[in-house]
């Protein structure tokens, strides 16, 4: 790939924002799963990609830590691939 393939364009700012968040707990975990998994994204999975970032940090973190359920508009196999990821199980 190019560095001019705009689907590596989005990766990369993608992979920024998975690490400066802004919650420290989350910048390391979401950071790391995009680290293991951003590469393998094609369009549709980067888009649910960007809608779990686009979630506020204490929504995201009660999801993760199992402290709420994902809201049916946020259940995805992109959201299902991060619950599992083993440095979220971290957190619980």
């Amino acid at each position: 790939m190019t560095p001019t393939d705009p689907l590596e364009i989005r990766r990369k700012r993608l992979m920024f924002r998975s690490s400066y968040r802004g919650m420290k707990e989350l910048d390391l975990v979401i950071g790391a799963f995009a680290s293991a998994h951003l590469k393998g994204f094609d369009g549709p999975a980067l888009r649910e990609y960007e809608a779990i970032l686009d979630v506020p940090d204490s929504d995201l973190l009660d999801w993760l830590c199992l402290k709420a359920p994902v809201p049916a508009a946020m259940d995805s196999p992109v959201m299902r691939q991060l619950m599992d990821f083993e440095y979220v199980k971290t957190l619980r």
